[in-house]
């Protein structure tokens, strides 16, 4: 059965499928220490639902086995990049569009709705398979689980000193999944940590969020910042956010194991090749309902107009120049607090470095 649940995983896009334990995972002290040093900031659900986090019996009473599964969602061949060559340049005076960044994953449409389908898929033929009284239950990155602890231990792959799980096969632009079953399964070997001495992903960290290997303080990374965060950027943080409109690559990008990723069977037709660096003064100008229509269907929808509209602003104020300073006053009475206090931030920081321009050539 275990076979024919892989082959089927495989059938269905994705493009590795292992087995492991429904036992407690093995860092779940670790995540109990991290979220008791509020390291998790205000993601609260985290610590509401933690007492299931390291108990998958507390999800699914019973369970024997959980089947982890990865999607890739690499471009093609991938290549080793260094993080700063994906920034724009940081100009005194630049006339012409200003582009945003937005995280690789994000350019998609919204992988919970495209794996969900598979993974309802697979469920249903495991229960088919499984005989009278069996249960199972499916997630996709929206269930109260470990998914990189439980996938390093099904041999998924290994987490990496950036805390993202890591495949030898595909690199760490990957989707996880993962069914809970009261089938027994036999297990598969864990990864093993490959990360050597490499340091790459934490030199790479733009706010320094990876504090040691290993150990990430959320309130400090840039994919928090813009999407988890509900409310005001730190100001001191928000220059080193550069022009990252929705999440941040950065340690991703840097890591050498991306030189085995290789296209994504499963994402690739779902790639949504307009959010790819779009252009900000367009996106300062969205209504609520421009905003919806825009990103209908697509992970940033999350971040709510004033959620995006807060980050545009910020990049606006990182590599703006006077161009912006028009819509940025539009923006500073906009109705949402929100929006409106990141632009007058915006306009104070693109006018400072117009008077420093000034004074230079002058």
């Amino acid at each position: 059965m275990k076979e024919g649940i892989r082959q089927r995983a495989l059938k269905l896009g994705f493009d590795d499928c292992r087995f492991t334990t429904a036992a407690a995972p093995d860092h779940a002290r670790e995540f109990q220490r991290w979220i008791e040093e509020r390291r998790h900031g205000e993601m609260g659900y985290l610590e509401r639902n933690a007492f299931k986090r390291v108990n998958p019996q507390e999800v699914l009473p019973g369970a024997r086995s959980i089947i982890c599964l990865a999607a890739s969602y690499a471009r093609g061949k991938a290549e080793i990049r260094d993080p700063k060559s994906e920034r724009s340049p940081n100009p005194e005076i630049r006339g012409g569009p200003v582009s945003g960044i937005v995280a690789r994953y994000a350019q998609f449409r919204d992988y919970h709705d495209i794996l969900a389908e598979r993974l309802k898929t697979l469920t249903e033929f495991i229960q088919q398979n499984a005989g009278e009284g069996a249960r199972s239950l499916w997630y996709v990155d929206t269930g109260p689980l470990l998914e990189r602890d439980l996938a390093q231990r099904a041999g998924l792959g290994f987490i990496g000193k950036h805390t993202n799980l890591i495949s030898r096969r595909l690199g760490n632009w990957i989707f996880l999944g993962e069914i809970l079953t009261t089938v027994e399964l036999e297990p598969d070997a864990p990864e093993p940590n490959r990360c050597g001495t490499c340091t790459r992903c934490i030199t790479a960290c733009p706010t320094g969020a990876i504090t040691a290997p290993f150990q990430l303080d959320a309130r400090r990374c840039i994919s928090y910042l813009t999407i988890e965060l509900k409310g005001s950027i730190p100001e001191e943080l928000r220059p080193a956010i550069g022009n990252r409109i929705y999440g941040c690559d950065d340690c991703l990008a840097a890591c050498p194991w991306n030189r085995f990723a290789v296209e994504g069977r499963l994402m690739s037709p779902h790639r949504r090749a307009d959010l790819d660096q779009p252009e900000l003064l367009e996106l300062l100008s969205l209504d609520e309902a421009q905003f919806k229509q825009r990103f209908a269907g697509t992970p940033m929808l999350r971040t709510k107009r004033r959620g995006l509209l807060r980050n545009v602003c910020v990049a606006l104020g990182n590599i703006g120049d006077a161009s912006a300073l028009s819509a940025l006053e539009k923006a500073a009475r906009d109705p949402e607090p929100l929006i409106a206090e990141h632009a007058r931030w915006a306009i104070e920081r693109i006018e400072s470095r117009s008077t420093a321009y000034e004074k230079d050539v002058g």
